[in-house]
């Protein structure tokens, strides 16, 4: 005669290994099946199983043995799939927070690109000189001194570049906005 599950259990909790391994040989397909039904996936069924499995001989520990031993397992089945449902529905939320973020990052480069292109082409309109000082003095990041030895002017003319530079950027950004 077979020994029943809750003398197995009182066993396994004991630290039994032959009854716990009788114990999973006997209820593994019966977790599977409910874990299946519970998650409705496979790959899903399947975790769930080994980790239920896994964590048993812990959770055996907690049977008191008030209720068959089939009810009380699964009752764990049922936990634990309430329990990985929580584990995705916030790494759901978490994700989706992310794809906010990278949403919010795309459309930052989106306007720095834009906001480099509208330069670029602004900068082709202007003369040569301009665009000289312009790419020493805000690209190289020299003084308008520097700027004036590098180009053989006098640092005025280097100044009075600069806010021409910035007369025809601003007049070439309203016309734009219109």
């Amino acid at each position: 005669m077979d020994t029943p599950d809750e003398m197995l259990a009182t066993a396994a909790a004991g630290g039994d290994r032959a009854a716990f391994a009788t114990l999973v040989g006997r209820h593994y397909d019966r977790i599977h099946g409910l874990a299946w039904r519970l998650t409705g996936a496979r790959d899903q069924a399947e975790d769930l199983t080994q980790d239920i499995c896994a964590a048993l001989p812990s959770k055996l520990r907690n049977w008191r043995g008030e209720a068959k031993f089939t009810t009380w397992l699964y009752r764990v089945v049922v936990n634990a799939s309430h329990d990985l449902r929580r584990r995705q529905a916030t790494r759901a939320k978490a994700s989706q927070g992310w794809g906010d973020w990278e949403i919010a990052r795309q459309d930052e480069i989106a306007v720095e690109a834009e906001a480099r292109d509208w330069l670029a082409q602004a900068m082709s309109e202007l003369s040569p000189e301009l665009r000289d000082t312009v790419a020493l003095v805000l690209g190289e990041e020299m003084t308008q001194a520097e700027a004036g030895v590098v180009l053989g002017v006098s640092e005025g003319t280097i100044a009075w570049r600069m806010s021409e530079v910035k007369k025809r950027l601003r007049a070439k950004a309203r016309e734009d906005a219109k």
